[in-house]
């Protein structure tokens, strides 16, 4: 006997987000942990370019849902060729990138950000979640994790999981969302700072130093958290170890490299607080 259970499963993912894409929602497949799939090897390291409609333009034709948020389209040709289905069979769930459909989605994490959202923003779609709420609206913005405790913007470089259409009637972006998205943050991700040491002596110039080797690891480590398809917690932990345990002691790293790693791990859906504690557990693990 064949296998059903699955293939009813593909079927339903797939059917739903034709549905979507018809209706103007890029969408894309997310992984059974409600993550983006993870880049195949031709696109590991950002070697491919990048798809186009990333931050850094590139050239990338992968035909596979790659790029996170980035790979998400309207074409059902391609949302039913052969790489894409072999996604759906895995998928867990169906998301959209609210920026390519020109909505910006305010994502309310818990009861406290749903009752402020009541009192200071205007009436608009609403979506129920697990955790809270999500308010859509006409207009895009760039994308922002942690502008209040509990609350993310999600527009132009992020992606939503489709919970449904929701009630209400669609209104423009308020003038307090795009103020929220300018200013960015509640929390200052890169908090920590490394403790300056001397170089190793007798060997010349600390290797760190070589641009070209401190890039690298950077952006290796950038990549090793984009491509997490589950445990993000445990991966972002992990990465922010390893960059202490190479790096963190030669007084090498700047704070861009370090707003670079939180920057990773906020698009994955890390919060700022959880960023700052995992650089700060990952610090004490090292005794830093």
């Amino acid at each position: 006997m064949t296998h059903p259970v699955p293939i009813r499963r593909e079927c339903d993912v797939l059917a739903t987000a034709l549905t979507l894409a018809a209706g103007g929602l890029p969408v894309l497949p997310l992984s059974a942990d409600k993550r983006p799939f993870g880049n195949c090897p031709d696109c590991r390291d950002n070697r491919c370019g990048g798809r186009p409609n990333m931050k850094t333009p590139g050239s990338c034709v992968c035909p596979r849902p790659c790029h996170g948020w980035a790979a998400a389209t309207l074409d059902p040709a391609m949302l039913s060729s052969g790489p894409w289905v072999t996604a759906w069979r895995r998928a867990g769930a169906v998301a959209y990138h609210p920026g390519g459909a020109g909505v910006t989605v305010v994502d309310l994490d818990n009861a406290e950000a749903v009752a402020w959202a009541r009192a200071t923003l205007s009436p608009t779609r609403m979506v129920a979640t697990t955790r809270g709420e999500h308010w859509i609206y006409f207009g895009t913005v760039r994308s922002v994790n942690g502008v209040r405790e509990g609350v993310d913007i999600k527009s132009t470089m992020s992606y939503v999981r489709w919970l449904g259409p929701g009630t209400g009637t669609m209104t423009a972006v308020p003038p307090t969302v795009r103020a929220l998205a300018e200013k960015g943050p509640e929390t200052v991700r890169p908090a920590p700072r490394m403790a300056i040491v001397a170089a190793p002596t007798g060997g010349g110039e600390c290797r760190h130093r070589m641009p070209s080797y401190l890039e690298r690891g950077i952006a290796m480590a950038e990549q090793r958290i984009t491509d997490a398809t589950s445990a993000i917690h445990a991966t972002v932990y992990r990465t922010f170890l390893a960059v202490l345990s190479a790096h963190g002691r030669c007084g090498c790293l700047t704070e861009a490299h370090i707003e670079r790693l939180f920057t990773a791990a906020q698009t994955k859906g890390e919060s700022p607080r959880h960023c700052t504690d995992a650089w700060t557990n990952a610090r004490t693990a090292l005794g830093m």
